[in-house]
């Protein structure tokens, strides 16, 4: 009730009614975007093969960056997108050619363009992609009085006060990298 009254104060009537329900519309999606990540994460944890594996913290991966779309971060979202399921992926991707698992690792490549194995990610992208497409393009995706996140507040709380948060980070995925291929690495005789 202390909620209806503070907004009731800030906005006015005929907003107050579409704020509600656009509260339930996007808890309803955070709902459904938390569902579609914890899903997918299962699926990384289970699969043997690591390019399947892989396909599904893509999806994994975008599942989280709807949900930060859907709580009003929509420049965090891009560099979830951009970050991880672009570049990091591609490093792993890096990883497992360096590996070099030799005549299995071909077989095990051209199974994947078989059509069973797009199934599932591509079900749960589906998902990802109509609820995004849905939340754009309804009158209600704008919550009044809730602002976004601007590139420059990113900025500045990334290099101020979690610097170094940010480089032990960079620290520890170029450790993982460099062990990576020293595990991968195989003697030449």
């Amino acid at each position: 009730m202390e909620l209806k009254d503070s907004l009731f104060n800030i906005l006015p009537p005929s907003s107050l009614s579409a704020f509600v329900s656009n509260m339930v519309f996007m808890t309803f999606l955070f709902y459904i975007s938390a569902f579609v990540a914890v899903i997918a994460t299962i699926l990384v944890i289970t699969r043997t093969n690591a390019v399947h594996a892989l396909l599904y913290l893509i999806v994994s991966l975008l599942a989280v960056a709807l949900i930060f779309f859907t709580l009003g971060a929509p420049f965090v979202a891009a560099l979830e997108v951009i970050i991880y399921a672009g570049a990091i992926i591609v490093l792993f991707v890096f990883v497992i050619m360096m590996l070099n698992l030799g005549t299995s690792a071909a077989k095990q490549e051209s199974a994947l363009f078989a059509p069973g194995v797009w199934i599932g990610p591509a079900v749960l992208c589906f998902i990802l992609a109509g609820e995004l497409v849905y939340y754009l393009t309804t009158e209600t995706s704008r919550i009044p009085g809730l602002g976004t996140v601007s590139t420059k507040q990113v900025g500045i709380a990334l290099f101020g006060p979690y610097a170094v948060g940010v480089e032990l980070a960079s620290m520890l995925l170029l450790a993982g990298l460099v062990g990576a291929y020293h595990l991968g690495k195989r003697e030449q005789p």
